[in-house]
């Protein structure tokens, strides 16, 4: 395995874990610290109402398929970032950005139109939704971009638009 594949794996691997543990530990926060609740409401996404009369081991479904999804939104970022090398000079802004546009595309397409999750509800208000993508931004986003850049800041080559630009300003200084 190449250093850049190596790099890019850990990457994926580490920003999903540290993605998945802030917003778990988020959501089941927000849900007055109702652990077991929370992991077999996510585990109902894949088994469906089951998941309420399984116990822990539905609980251990709902976390594999937290981290999962989160190592897969990683995944996503860390393929983006090595394309549009922005993405990681702005960490912060960037997964703050990354990690509302996957609440948006969580909450008002794959889960209620691709899982089996009871009783969906599309959050309502402007307010309960501006919190919520606020919140995916920080928890899931940041931790994403902040890890890809850790990993990847060496080995992904600057975006041709990035070095004419270095170009250009090297150039005037010269003149100047």
């Amino acid at each position: 395995m190449t250093t850049g594949s190596r790099n890019s794996l850990q990457a994926i691997l580490w920003g999903g874990a540290a993605a998945g543990a802030a917003d778990i530990i988020s959501a089941i926060g927000g849900k007055g610290g109702k652990a077991l609740q929370v992991l077999q409401y996510i585990g109902s996404g894949l088994i469906g109402m089951s998941a309420f009369d399984g116990g822990w081991l539905t609980g251990a479904v709902g976390l594999a398929v937290h981290f999962g999804l989160t190592t897969l939104m990683a995944a996503l970022f860390v393929l983006a970032a090595q394309r549009w090398t922005v993405l990681l000079q702005k960490p912060w802004v960037a997964g703050f950005l990354y990690g509302a546009l996957l609440y948006g595309t969580m909450f008002y397409v794959i889960v209620p139109y691709l899982s089996a999750a009871p009783r969906w509800k599309t959050p309502q208000g402007f307010w309960s939704n501006l919190s919520a993508a606020m919140g995916h931004g920080f928890f899931v986003g940041v931790p994403i971009a902040c890890v890809a850049r850790h990993f990847l800041a060496g080995q992904v080559q600057p975006q041709p638009s990035s070095l004419l630009m270095r170009a250009a300003q090297e150039a005037r200084r010269q003149t100047a």
